[in-house]
């Protein structure tokens, strides 16, 4: 049951970027209400349902996880609007898959063995390598002109700190996977909230678009969910690469779905940058 965990998060994780790139002339604040709000209704049925035990301490931790993962989803849904899924995915998961395999090896002490860290990192280059080659972009086509290209990839090397450490956090958490994602649900609120008032766009909480977003959040909750049991099951490391294959199914499903144009050279390298990207999560895996 635990390899079935360990690919759900990929498979949510991919489809949530097109369901919200689905509701048309959406804003980064629509999207970011609608998937915090989809991802609370889940916990909070699921919760209900199985009534977990409650530990205070891990609650809090994970709150911080959430609000962490708001900043990082942020500056996602900037990437989308900017340059596209197709590009930002690959993007954030190159950023995320250094950082976060390094918290596993430094802090948790994972790849203990030599073997371990020579795949391990040999993985990682593959995955880097990767995710360059899909990130190229392509003069002559929407994403190849885009002029705030440098502003977009500055506040995704920013935002997905963020990410890096709400996705460390479960590894130190005791206590029900449930329970736990019920914490970030509410962390996540807290945040977004927070967010809303800060850039004076509470009128969000009242547009009909934001609600439509609102699948995405339950299919996000799905992965995250998944991904907390698998991290628990499968280890930091492991759970994290093989969830963020989530970019093979979201850069495909940009280009198929969404139209994110490219040219002839622009899908060669994509290809290869998934076909990588496929390599270097199996063998940050084998060990």
């Amino acid at each position: 049951m635990k390899y079935v965990f360990l690919f759900l998060p990929a498979i949510g994780w991919g489809l949530m970027p097109l369901f919200v790139a689905g509701v048309k002339k959406s804003s980064i604040y629509n999207q970011i209400v609608g998937s915090v709000l989809g991802a609370f209704i889940f916990a909070a049925i699921v919760t209900a349902i199985l009534r977990p035990a409650f530990d205070a301490t891990t609650f809090l931790l994970a709150m911080l996880a959430g609000a962490l993962w708001t900043i990082g989803q942020v500056g996602q849904y900037v990437g989308y609007a900017n340059i596209g899924v197709s590009e930002t995915m690959p993007i954030s998961t190159g950023l995320q898959l250094i950082g976060v395999p390094l918290v596993g090896v430094i802090i948790f002490g994972e790849w203990s063995s030599p073997q371990a860290k020579l795949f391990g990192f040999l993985g990682i280059i593959a995955l880097v390598v990767g995710v360059i080659f899909t990130s190229l972009t392509d003069e002559g086509t929407s994403e190849g002109n885009k002029k705030n290209q440098v502003s977009t990839l500055i506040i995704l090397v920013l935002t997905t700190l963020g990410y890096i450490s709400s996705s460390s956090i479960p590894k130190v958490l005791k206590g029900s996977g449930v329970m736990i994602f019920l914490g970030e649900t509410v962390g996540m609120i807290i945040a977004v909230f927070i967010y809303l008032l800060a850039t004076k766009h509470l009128d969000a909480l009242k547009d009909k678009k934001s609600y439509q977003v609102i699948p995405a959040g339950l299919v996000y909750a799905v992965a995250a969910i998944s991904y907390i049991i698998s991290v628990k099951d499968n280890g930091v490391n492991l759970a994290f690469v093989m969830s963020q294959l989530c970019v093979v199914i979201s850069t495909l499903g940009g280009m198929i779905f969404l139209h994110e144009a490219k040219t002839k050279k622009g899908y060669i390298y994509t290809g290869i940058g998934l076909a990588l990207i496929v390599v270097g999560a199996i063998l940050t895996s084998i060990f």
